[in-house]
């Protein structure tokens, strides 16, 4: 139900922002007593499609933030510790030792709200040091995230887990190949297809090397986690956590290229957004090739109707003749003939040679070669 909310909401919003939008920037913009672009015009459709693709990009850039925000807001199980991503069994020990010493739930002496919350604390930091303490569970917890070590109860080795997760990413992707192929057929997400495939390729090329190998892509490790904790109070990304937000992007992409990409190549000289073929998966240019076409066959076929009247009505005289229509088809026939072999490139070519080679200065009617 609530995604079905979302896509109502993502198909109205938009537009109602966009309306809202114009409005006070044509209040703000436009002094007080000049007159405002009206809808209809070509200058009002032209505002209309830049505020519109500001609004949509904006919203866009929102979903990716609140993705990073989700991510940055859930401590994992390093951060809890208060270990760097590359910390060794003895530091993770001697970190949890530390804490256990503050939150262990024998040392909360206060009402029992408190000593459940320590509690669930401690239990916490005791799954996060057995997880990161143990070289299998390590290597699942950062590539497929928590759910991997409380859920898959039934793998114990790096080849086991490697082996569930890929269970879960290949129907993934493949559910979400089928999808883009069949809304292709029916003529949707024709804008920047390939640009989609592209995109759903090198997600998938990066979450396969992502879970499959022992250490981090360099990728993550030499460019995007400097830059991100280059900002003060923010947490490098694990392998599960960039993955997430990568899918994040991608979905974010292809709602770009379906709801910014028509709108790129959109025209407004008429007063009115019209979207083209033009790489935005409309069909409108389809739609008017295919009546042009069908407009030429009709035409086509009322010129040969009105040919064959005008044949029948030249014949007409000889009606009846039999003789004489036999005498009229085989000068036709000779004429096809002949008209033909002159109007061969060859035989024009093979004439122009022989006229060439004639003797300069002959008399009229003289023929022969040197």
């Amino acid at each position: 139900m609530s995604g079905f909310l979302s896509l109502i909401a993502w198909s109205f919003l938009p537009n109602l922002v966009t309306g809202w939008t114009q409005t006070i920037l044509y209040s703000i913009l436009i002094r007080a007593g000049d007159p405002h672009p009206t809808p209809g015009t070509p200058r009002w459709a032209e505002h209309r499609r830049k505020i519109h693709i500001a609004v949509v990009t904006v919203y866009l850039l929102y979903t990716i933030y609140e993705a990073d925000h989700d991510i940055q807001s859930t401590p994992s199980f390093y951060s809890s510790l208060g270990v760097p991503l590359t910390a060794t069994e003895k530091e993770i020990k001697s970190r949890f030792r530390r804490l256990a010493a503050h939150f262990h739930p024998d040392k909360i002496k206060d009402s029992k709200i408190a000593a459940d919350d320590a509690n669930t604390y401690f239990v916490h930091l005791q799954l996060a040091q057995d997880t990161l303490t143990n070289g299998a569970k390590r290597f699942a917890y950062d590539r497929f995230g928590p759910e991997a070590v409380t859920g898959w109860q039934h793998c114990s080795s790096v080849a086991d887990y490697v082996y569930r997760g890929f269970k879960g990413i290949v129907p993934y992707y493949t559910l979400a190949a089928l999808s883009m192929y069949g809304f292709g057929l029916l003529g949707y997400l024709d804008w920047g297809k390939f640009e989609r495939w592209l995109v759903l390729a090198l997600l998938f090329l990066f979450e396969s090397h992502a879970v499959t190998r022992p250490y981090p892509p360099v990728l993550l490790t030499m460019f995007i986690n400097p830059f991100v904790t280059w900002f003060p109070g923010r947490q490098p990304y694990l392998q599960f956590q960039a993955i997430t937000l990568a899918k994040k992007l991608a979905l974010t992409l292809y709602l770009a290229f379906s709801q910014i990409g028509p709108l790129l190549t959109a025209d407004t000289t008429s007063g009115n957004i019209v979207v083209g073929r033009g790489g935005t998966g409309t069909g409108n240019e389809e739609q008017e090739l295919r009546k042009g076409l069908e407009r030429l066959e009709g035409t086509v076929r009322r010129l040969d109707t009105d040919a064959t009247n005008l044949l029948q009505l030249e014949l007409a005289p000889f009606a009846g003749d039999e003789k004489g229509m036999g005498e009229v088809w085989r000068r036709v026939r000779e004429w096809l003939v002949h008209n033909t072999i002159r109007s061969d490139p060859m035989v024009r070519d093979a004439m122009g040679r022989s006229l060439a080679r004639r003797r300069t200065g002959a008399p009229v009617g003289a023929r022969g070669t040197r």
